[in-house]
């Protein structure tokens, strides 16, 4: 029986093991597709922001032009002005903020980019619409999102397969797609982009240490997250298949031979 559908909620949360995800992303690992887009003098809306690694990153890339970094959570929207604060970037404003209904007049900014954040919305054609509004005519709209049916990983740990079963599942019970980097040229589209330009770039966990990291980031993630929370609220895993999938992490982290990439599409759009 499927799981329930639940109004829109963020399937990870804002656990440490999260968190510590989020703040390894820069733009160069996390946007080089946009780079060429920013120069000084650009104004830059990032939605949903996070931690604000990238915005950081894209804030000095820009300036003296305006970056602002919008979130829906105030913890993490402080977290995020406190990076800034230590980083002493000065061009650079971080603000609560909706994804669908951006506090923003049309046209204000050059570019809106959003990393990882469609697959998270119940309703991405109406956000990427909301972000054309305020790129305006002349701006462009970028975005990136992993495709987790895409994932490849060896060995072929079989907690793994369980573990993105679950993810699948609970991830859509949220009101997210988790498929969305296969979906992200046909969403911009339907929201009435003219100019579409798509390509892609994949992350890869292999060497020992980036094992230990992203093997033991969802480890935790498995039983201590929001994602376990929703995993048990939906009846889609019970606390023993949780622990399972945590030790199938750990199992492939300690293999020599393990392996694990996931596949990005990214997303330059224009009205």
């Amino acid at each position: 029986m499927a799981a329930a559908q639940h109004p829109e909620r963020y399937t990870h949360g804002h656990h440490p093991s999260v968190l510590a995800s989020h703040e390894w992303r820069t733009a160069e690992n996390s946007a080089a597709y946009l780079l060429r887009h920013l120069r000084p003098g650009v104004r830059v809306l990032d939605v949903g922001a996070g931690p604000g690694t990238i915005t950081v990153d894209m804030a000095r890339l820009v300036a003296p032009g305006e970056t602002v970094g919008v979130d829906a959570s105030a913890e993490i929207v402080a977290k995020a002005r406190a990076l800034a604060t230590a980083e002493r970037v000065t061009n650079l404003e971080f603000r609560l903020g909706d994804a669908y209904a951006l506090d923003a007049a049309d046209g204000s900014f050059d570019v809106v980019h959003a990393h990882q954040v469609l697959q998270h919305l119940a309703r991405p054609v109406e956000a990427l619409r909301e972000f054309g509004r305020v790129a305006g005519p002349d701006g462009i709209v970028a975005a990136r999102d992993v495709d987790y049916e895409g994932m490849i990983w060896f060995p072929q740990v079989p907690a793994l397969d369980t573990w993105i079963d679950v993810y699948l599942r609970v991830s859509r019970s949220n009101g997210g797609e988790p498929a969305a980097g296969r979906r992200l040229k046909a969403w911009a589209l339907e929201a009435g982009f003219a100019g579409v330009e798509t390509s892609a770039s994949v992350w890869v966990f292999s060497s020992p240490e980036e094992r230990a990291w992203w093997g033991g980031s969802w480890a935790e993630r498995a039983v201590a997250s929001q994602f376990a929370t929703h995993a048990i609220e939906r009846g889609i895993a019970d606390r023993t298949t949780l622990e399972r999938i945590a030790d199938g992490w750990r199992e492939w982290a300690a293999d020599d031979a393990g392996w694990l990439l996931m596949p990005h599409a990214e997303l330059i759009a224009r009205r």
